[in-house]
């Protein structure tokens, strides 16, 4: 029995996908639920599993884009593990191919026919004394460097007229066009400025110091940042709740509830997963959910229902080292938090010069719907929660709140 297998929906409203990673090849025989490719949509790279066990035969390549719906390989049911194998054993006992790289410095190649190919096969076999009916000239082998690169002329210097000056083309994948795609039309689209302040984070590196040990003992996560940024986020934003908003045609749409999008970076380039319902949660529910989601993107693992219907995004650069960046809002969002490296700075305490460690933060907006006094009140307030987090974010009960 042959079984179509059709690309699935990875959501309502994705209408294709593309073959990122075959990981079987033609004839291979596979298992119920192995993994047999890698599918990028507009918004994640997905797992496609086998339906069923049987020989594969694959009808879509690699960069393909597909339909969901379509055919994208058949599995012979009715085949066996064992036979297969018999093939595939019979297969490697025929004549092997010999490669033969030709380097592309003498190679002239005028045209593709037959009777270049012959010429070539007939050259080889002479000056290397292989018997030419065992010889197979593989196309891939033959790199024809483009001209117009080997001669370009560099900006300092003289002609290179090195052979080893090449360049490469990749297509780029669905996901990463279109997330430039948003990109570029956040930019466009928004009326986006960016609001910037410092934070003394002494307060918070005194409480991961004393609790720190303890909390990951008890709780088997880590007591990072991001719970602290994340909670003084859903403060401020029940401050100002225009931050919390969208606008949808001619209407602005704001939210009673806090979905915390986090910039996390995947094999497959940045991805924003989201925590849901954030106002809810305490440090150990934001942290837990932080190194979840992480874990999940990190193995691909992430699904699109994970990464949608956002209200805000906090994006941690200074975990690359980016000490100051204008972060890039993610619409229909209409706020972004951008946090930055921790780096100790004298700065002026009462009157004296003391030695902090000290964080830019910064707020990117669309002015269309959050003036500049809500947007510098709203960073106003996560400085604050930030440099008095016993009283403002705890309460002044800092072991009830990590839940110790």
């Amino acid at each position: 029995m042959i079984l179509e297998m059709k690309v699935p929906s990875p959501g309502e409203s994705i209408t294709e996908v593309e073959i990122a990673e075959w990981l079987v090849e033609d004839g291979d025989y596979v298992e119920k639920d192995q993994a047999i490719a890698e599918v990028d949509s507009d918004k994640a790279t997905l797992e496609l599993p086998a339906e069923e066990s049987g020989v594969i035969t694959l009808k879509a390549e690699v960069g393909d884009a597909v339909e969901v719906g379509a055919v994208v390989c058949l599995i012979d049911t009715s085949a066996t593990k064992d036979s297969n194998s018999s093939d595939n054993k019979s297969a490697k006992e025929s004549p092997a191919e010999i490669k033969v790289p030709v380097q592309p410095s003498s190679l002239s190649v005028k045209s593709k026919s037959a009777d270049d190919s012959a010429q070539a096969e007939n050259k080889i076999s002479h000056e290397e004394q292989i018997d030419s009916s065992s010889i197979k000239v593989i196309a891939e082998d033959i790199v024809i460097k483009n001209e117009e690169a080997i001669t370009t002329i560099p900006s300092m210097g003289e002609k290179s007229g090195s052979p080893d000056r090449t360049l490469s083309r990749k297509k780029l994948s669905l996901l990463r066009r279109k997330v430039a795609d948003r990109l570029v039309a956040a930019k466009n689209e928004t009326a986006m400025l960016t609001t910037f302040n410092e934070v003394d984070m002494t307060p918070i590196f005194e409480i991961r110091k004393q609790f720190k040990a303890v909390f990951s003992e008890k709780h088997g996560v880590n007591l990072g940042f991001m719970s602290f940024f994340t909670l003084a986020v859903v403060r401020a934003l029940k401050l100002f709740p225009a931050v919390n908003s969208m606008i949808d045609g001619k209407e602005m749409i704001s939210y009673d509830f806090c979905d915390i999008s986090i910039a996390v970076s995947g094999p497959k380039g940045l991805m924003v997963p989201v925590i849901r319902n954030a106002e809810k949660l305490t440090f150990r529910g934001v942290e837990l959910e932080v190194k979840r989601l992480a874990v999940r993107a990190r193995d691909g693992l992430i699904t699109v229902d994970e990464m949608t219907g956002g209200t805000f995004t906090i994006s941690n650069g200074g975990v690359f080292g980016s000490m100051l960046s204008t972060p890039i809002i993610n619409p229909p969002q209409s706020g972004i938090l951008g946090m930055h490296n921790i780096i100790e700075r004298p700065v002026a305490v009462d009157g004296r010069v003391e030695i902090r460690p000290m964080m830019y933060v910064a707020l990117s907006y669309d002015h269309r719907i959050i003036d500049g006094k809500e947007s510098v009140g709203f960073l106003v307030a996560v400085k604050e929660a930030l440099e008095n987090p016993k009283e403002i974010l705890m309460n002044n009960l800092v072991e009830k709140a990590l839940g110790l």
